[in-house]
């Protein structure tokens, strides 16, 4: 059974990522933290251990994300009345992330809620705890954490008394809710994931890299698109760093940006980072050698806005990154740049692939005009002797478009209310059929993002006959999904509001053949829910 995971943003991990970059030169050192947690919340807490070794009731048997210690917090705040600093609190994010964060490898299914990529649809959650936990949560909130079997059953005895009324759910009361949720959906939890676990003792062991110095960085904003630059990390404190940015968009405009970032537990990136006078967030994870990193970079205003981030350390080696774009028809020829590092050397596009012209070269940008024969396949770009997995895709004709996301949400706003609208942004990806010539199956070959022109239809027929391609929003030429406005409607049937139910439309035009892809849409109301635990 699916699950679409944009709900609330008080169900996600919502806006807490804003205070978790840029924290400031203030140390995070142990000692510290522990005085704060001592002075702040033994008045409800309890300590046990040693001075050097303390354990702290309901805090010590859990393991979060940044983004979930900052939630904790938060809650403490909002509903126990927790006194803290700011200082305070990042400190204790930090302290908390370092020693009872999550290791890479059990954070990994659930980047996307780290990364704020929630229009998408969970599937393969476990049916209990569907049932039990994510009716109200996304599943990758719970994946999030760690505990041992007793707190996760004190977790349970907290939702009883937090929300009396949570057994009297449509889910709920047709069972015997409480006990199923204590003796068994938490029993449950505490097998999928437990508080100890190898990966994270020998993560808890490993030495862990450092993240200054030099990175090829790529990325996508929306409404500009592919970008290309340097970002250079200069250490301003323990795991914390200064960011400058330059580079250029695919089309050779500049970009440019300065800003800040956290590493927490050794390999969460956290960033703030300014952009053509434009906040965002940087959210990544590096890989255990601290030589490359992985994520997404959004508007820190909006979440939803924002699109995929990798970042390749310059380690002085000569090395080709990317190639933009990544496909070429067979036949035809095209503008192609290469990404890279210490560039030298003569330019293989591969069998089959000429290189024309050089219209532009540095050592870590080369801009070419090439055109490939008749032979289509997977090529690999290669400069010179520098290292490569790049690939360039030959094809002979686009066989199928998928638009991404598939699903996806927004919400109308404005039009004098308090709640703005909240957009979605959609690409749109090519693919040519494999080798059994049939389109959709699974060999097909990933060809790229490609450029498409955007339309919206309605989902069924219930949609046409209210006509909500009319009125429940526009998309823009660059595939942005802008919702219509709040309050009623009176050119709609009975005054109704604007929502809808679409099909957003990516059309390729792939040599004069139109191939079409579609990704569902649904406009919502406002969210009203108060988001008290951002």
């Amino acid at each position: 059974m699916a699950l679409n995971n944009n709900r609330t943003k008080g169900a996600l991990l919502g806006a807490s990522i804003l205070a978790l970059a840029g924290l400031g030169s203030l140390p995070a050192l142990a000692a510290d933290a522990q005085e704060i947690i001592r002075d702040r919340c033994l008045a409800c807490h309890t300590e046990s251990g040693d001075a050097d070794n303390p354990s702290f009731s309901r805090i010590s048997d859990l393991r979060k994300t940044p983004e979930g210690w900052q939630m904790t917090l938060n809650r403490m705040q909002h509903l126990r009345d927790l006194e803290i600093s700011t200082e305070e609190k990042r400190t204790v994010i930090k302290y908390l992330s370092d020693h009872q964060g999550l290791a890479p490898e059990e954070s990994a299914p659930f980047r996307y809620l780290l990364e704020q990529d929630t229009n998408r649809v969970e599937v393969g959650i476990d049916e209990n705890v569907m049932q039990m936990c994510a009716r109200c949560h996304s599943a990758a909130r719970i994946g999030l954490q760690r505990r041992t079997e007793d707190e996760w059953q004190t977790l349970v005895d907290f939702h009883m008394a937090q929300f009396p009324g949570i057994e009297l759910h449509a889910g709920s009361r047709d069972r015997p809710w409480y006990h199923l949720a204590h003796d068994e959906t938490a029993v449950k939890l505490a097998e999928m994931y437990p508080l100890v676990t190898p990966e994270w003792n020998d993560w808890k062991k490993a030495d862990k890299a450092s993240l200054m110095g030099r990175w090829r960085v790529l990325g996508y904003i929306p409404a500009k698109g592919e970008f290309s630059a340097w970002m250079t990390a200069a250490k301003t404190g323990e795991d914390r760093y200064s960011l400058e940015l330059e580079g250029n968009y695919a089309d050779g405009a500049v970009i440019e940006g300065k800003g800040n970032a956290t590493v927490f537990t050794g390999y969460e990136w956290r960033g703030t980072i300014t952009i053509d006078s434009v906040k965002m967030r940087q959210v990544m994870a590096a890989d255990k050698n601290g030589q490359m990193m992985d994520g997404r970079m959004f508007l820190a205003a909006e979440d939803e806005i924002g699109g995929e981030l990798r970042a390749v350390k310059d380690t002085g080696d000569a090395q080709v990154v990317a190639v933009m774009p990544t496909y070429l028809k067979a036949g035809e020829s095209a503008e192609l740049v290469i990404v890279g590092q210490n560039l030298d050397g003569d330019i293989d596009l591969g069998d089959g692939v000429s290189v024309d012209k050089i219209i532009a070269r540095s050592k870590d940008r080369i801009v070419v005009a090439a055109t490939a024969a008749g032979d289509t396949g997977v090529n690999t770009v290669k400069v010179g002797s520098a290292d490569s997995d790049v690939a360039l895709n030959v094809y002979e004709q686009v066989a199928r478009v998928d638009v991404t996301p598939v699903n996806a949400i927004s919400r109308i706003g404005g039009n004098g209310g308090e709640m703005e609208k909240i957009r979605a942004t959609y690409r749109a990806i090519g693919y040519s059929a494999g080798a059994d010539g049939e389109p959709g199956t699974e060999d097909d070959v990933r060809l790229g993002y490609m450029p498409a022109s955007w339309s919206i239809e309605p989902a069924d027929e219930i949609a046409e006959h209210d006509k909500d391609h009319l009125y429940a929003g526009e998309i823009t030429p660059a595939g942005m999904f802008i919702p219509g406005d709040a309050g009623p409607n009176p050119e709609r049937k009975m005054s109704a509001n604007n929502v809808g139910r679409l099909n957003v439309v990516a059309t390729v035009d792939d040599g004069g053949n139109a191939v079409e892809g579609r990704g569902s849409m649904l406009v919502s109301v406002p969210d009203f829910v108060e988001r008290v635990l951002d």
